[in-house]
């Protein structure tokens, strides 16, 4: 009772820490590439988008009041909220697995993972909803087919299907909860195929994920063919580098403790090692292996990203926490932080410290480059640096414009990708009511084809701005020279951080469209 007392205290603790840290990095961080593209989710919602489903757009809405609250802070929020919430539902899931220490370190080793704490947990990205909506869906999958039939167990999976349908309007990959579900009940629990409720769970999860299907009918499949051809193998060569920076990325975001630690608990649950319920551990394995061994496999021919398959670590964190209780059993030490747990924790604060000195400092490492259009270009950490102080330049350029006449200074930038774009629309146009639009390939553009139509498109003769960074900088020569009359360097700003010179950002003069680029 003193044990239980003790951990409910630590566990409000660890609740209330993690909401703080979190809060802050969402505060103090510009965004990087993909979550301001998020951003233009809500800005532009709809059933569905190219990339991806529209949970993160709503959740954006909903934190933001629709926009009204449009700081990062605000557009963070739920990746902050849920992310902490999550910590407890962590906690929940392990004390329902054996007991309440065994949450607990499922609560640790959760706070641990990078992916978890950082990626999905603080910033906002399709994997903030769909982590939530997994791990809720974990836990009712738990109380319902990985035990026998009965009326509360029904109603457990009825749940599970709302939960599921969520994640899928989270994340394609969700799809394996399904796939895991049915795969479990088909090897070890047949008696669950006697009972609507199976069947009836499944039909909620596809009509909430419905809208999806019907948008992506609606725009010939093209979000559906987006994410197969990201994984398509089969024009594509053996490259074991991509593999080897897969599982590396797998080990680093996930922490490479937690790694290491679940590995050791797979090898003990198949050694029979008498440590989880093997129903429930054989449900945990089957909603993370496939998904994790899967991508491996398309890493072997095609570039994939660690973070896919982040749901999947994060699920096997119960194995790792029930592991480490019954570790802690037989040498009889039932310590509250167990060492391999305070390493893990150690790495992510180690992660965290580091990460935000050299994003907000340049304390570890600053790229000089050899010219001024790649000043910055090696150094990763200014992918979330430097925006904020180019809108004020930006802001002052448009003043200035009014008074020189060099160009309409309300003109629309233009961009030829999804990114920069969206940073340039969030940070330099939203602010002084200019727009952004995109004059590329559809791959390029993604949701920026959309907005751009929505926005008007082009006319012949429109004049345009063009921004680019050192970082990522573009010749706007080569890419809009035949659309154009005239493209010329307007201005080149100084970026600084910690009081270094650390990149660039050019501002062009687009001027004169030609007819056959407004006709796009």
């Amino acid at each position: 009772m003193h044990r239980d007392r003790q951990i409910q205290r630590a566990m409000i603790i660890l609740v209330l820490l993690s909401l703080f840290i979190r809060a802050f990095l969402a505060a103090f961080l510009e965004f990087g590439n993909d979550e301001v593209y998020y951003w233009t989710y809500a800005l532009y919602p709809d059933l569905s988008h190219f990339d991806h489903p529209p949970m993160v757009g709503f959740l954006i809405q909903i934190t933001t009041l629709d926009l009204l609250l449009s700081s990062e802070f605000f557009i963070r929020l739920g990746a902050v909220l849920l992310g902490t919430l999550n910590v407890w539902l962590v906690y929940l899931i392990g004390k329902h697995i054996r007991d309440s220490l065994t949450g607990f370190y499922a609560a640790l080793l959760y706070t641990g993972s990078i992916y978890a704490f950082i990626i999905a947990g603080t910033f906002i990205l399709p994997d903030t909803p769909q982590l939530s909506f997994w791990l809720l869906s974990i836990y009712l999958m738990i109380r319902s087919i990985a035990g026998p039939v009965s009326k509360a167990s029904k109603g457990y999976l009825l749940f599970a299907g709302l939960s599921v349908g969520f994640a899928l309007l989270s994340k394609y990959t969700s799809a394996f909860l399904l796939a895991a579900a049915f795969v479990y009940v088909l090897l070890y629990n047949r008696q669950w195929l006697k009972t609507k409720e199976l069947y009836l769970s499944a039909l909620m999860a596809l009509l909430i994920f419905s809208p999806v299907i019907v948008w992506n009918m609606n725009n010939d499949f093209i979000s559906f063919t987006f994410q197969s051809d990201r994984i398509g193998i089969f024009d594509a060569g053996f490259r074991s580098d991509f593999f080897l920076t897969e599982l590396g990325g797998q080990m680093l975001y996930n922490n490479p403790v937690n790694f290491f630690i679940a590995v050791i608990a797979l090898v003990a649950f198949f050694r029979k090692k008498k440590f989880i319920d093997r129903n429930t551990g054989r449900l945990l394995l089957l909603t993370s292996l496939p998904l994790i061994f899967l991508f491996l496999f398309f890493s072997l021919f095609r570039h994939t990203l660690p973070h896919w398959t982040g749901p999947a670590w994060t699920t096997l964190i119960f194995l790792s926490a029930a592991f480490l209780r019954e570790v802690g059993i037989r040498k009889n030490r039932e310590k509250l932080f167990p060492g391999s747990i305070v390493v893990s924790l150690s790495a992510l604060l180690i992660v965290l410290i580091l990460g935000f000195l050299q994003i907000r400092g340049g304390m570890l490492y600053s790229d000089k480059g050899d010219r001024p259009e790649n000043l910055g270009e090696k150094d990763i950490s200014l992918d979330m640096y430097g925006w904020r102080q180019l809108s004020k330049e930006f802001e002052y350029i448009v003043s200035q414009e009014e008074e020189t006449g060099n160009i309409d200074p309300y003109s629309p930038v233009i961009s030829h990708r999804w990114f920069p774009a969206a940073n340039i629309d969030y940070y330099l146009a939203a602010p002084l009511g200019i727009k952004v639009l995109g004059l590329g390939s559809l791959d390029a553009l993604h949701k920026y084809a959309e907005i751009t139509e929505n926005r008007g498109g082009f006319e012949t003769g429109m004049d345009a701005w063009y921004v680019t960074v050192s970082r990522d900088y573009k010749d706007p020569e080569g890419i809009y020279g035949p659309y154009f009359d005239e493209i010329s360097l307007a201005y080149t700003i100084p970026i600084y951080r910690n009081g270094k010179h650390v990149m660039n950002g050019f501002v062009f003069y687009l001027k004169d469209m030609t007819p056959a680029t407004s006709n796009q």
